[in-house]
């Protein structure tokens, strides 16, 4: 009996001691955890598709142009000289011909020369003119006042003056031959073998 009183009046001295003991505690205060939202990450960025295969039998190989498409891209080039009919050439080498005006070359350089035949052609064809005289000089040759003329003169070699040798190949360039048709060397009248005789083409404007 003395054993079960014991054990109830220790419950009661627990319970008392435990109920002082709270008193004295103070309450932890909970807080609340606020759940933040996930930002999503940004989607990484796709690779650009691979370019698609070549296919070797769809691709048709470049073809080179045409000769003819070619030509007709290049700028038109002016006409070759042409050769006198026989009865011109006859009025030239016996010097029936009505000259139009006259260039005198003598002592100019070549460059020079050129340049005041360039402008003295040009300015003539747009007057109208149809034959011209373009005085070379005959050189400095023993045979410089031999009066052959005709048209194989000018390849005599007795014919060594310069500006003689230049005038037959400037006539030749596409610069010249726009406004020129031909020439052939004066009779000696007209100068001779230091001279020429130059027809324009007609002027069509």
């Amino acid at each position: 009996m003395a054993r079960g009183n014991g054990k109830s009046g220790g419950s009661d001295d627990d319970d008392a001691l435990w109920e002082r003991v709270t008193k004295t505690v103070t309450p932890i205060k909970r807080t609340r955890y606020t759940e933040h939202a996930q930002v999503p990450l940004p989607p990484k960025p796709k690779a650009p598709p691979p370019p698609p295969a070549a296919n070797k039998s769809s691709q048709k190989p470049v073809q080179p142009r045409p000769a003819a498409a070619r030509r007709a891209q290049e700028p038109a080039q002016p006409p070759a000289l042409s050769q006198f009919d026989r009865r011109t050439r006859q009025k030239f080498t016996r010097g029936n011909v009505e000259i139009d005006a006259r260039l005198d070359l003598h002592g100019h350089s070549a460059e020079r020369a050129r340049g005041e035949l360039m402008h003295f052609i040009s300015s003539a064809h747009a007057q109208g003119f149809r034959t011209v005289l373009v005085i070379t000089g005959k050189g400095d040759s023993p045979y410089a006042r031999h009066t052959l003329h005709g048209s194989d003169h000018f390849h005599t070699p007795e014919r060594q003056g310069r500006l003689r040798r230049l005038i037959p190949e400037w006539l030749g360039e596409a610069a010249f031959r726009a406004y020129v048709s031909g020439y052939q060397p004066a009779h000696p009248r007209h100068g001779g073998g230091g001279a020429f005789y130059v027809r324009l083409r007609r002027n069509r404007r």
